[in-house]
């Protein structure tokens, strides 16, 4: 799938954003990463805990590593 684009989506919470990537990325047979899943993978707690925890701009932060650590594969739906 070389050169293919990155899909994206973004929104505030709640709104099915998780819903609407899984869908996209099944349909169009791509890999799917979820970054709120793999901040928490990766940080061993809840977006909740860490926000309450670290604060919002920790979050972000980490949330800024897991998107650009998702940006390797063409084609990646997040």
């Amino acid at each position: 799938m070389s050169g293919a684009p990155f899909v994206v989506v973004i929104g505030p919470p709640g709104v099915g954003k998780s819903t609407v990537a899984a869908a996209l990325a099944q349909r169009l047979g791509r890999r799917l990463v979820d970054t709120d899943a793999l901040v928490e993978e990766r940080e061993g707690r809840t977006i909740s805990d860490l926000f309450v925890d670290e604060g919002e701009d920790y979050f972000r932060a980490a949330e800024e590593r897991a998107v650009l650590d998702s940006l390797t594969d063409d084609g990646t739906v997040l």
